[in-house]
């Protein structure tokens, strides 16, 4: 069964993504640092899909999956390997 995320909105410090099944997720905005470095009106450019959030202009994808799972921004350990 995939949880698929409803809304998306924005406070100082972090990302709140209502899930279809009516849980809400809090996620500060330093577990993403393209998300952390964005303006407000970048942020707002979320696009909301079946799996998770894509930011065109960011390039960032964040999964509903990984939010679920507490996993943070996984590129930097991308990079490390």
């Amino acid at each position: 069964m995939t949880i698929s995320a409803k809304a998306v909105s924005f406070d100082e410090d972090a990302m709140w993504v209502e899930l279809e099944d009516g849980r809400t997720l809090g996620v500060p905005f330093a577990w993403f640092p393209r998300l952390l470095k964005a303006t407000s009106e970048q942020r707002a450019a979320v696009e909301i899909g079946r799996f998770g959030l894509h930011w065109e202009g960011l390039d960032e994808d964040i999964s509903v999956e990984g939010l679920l799972a507490g996993r943070r921004d996984q590129t930097r350990l991308a990079s490390v390997g």
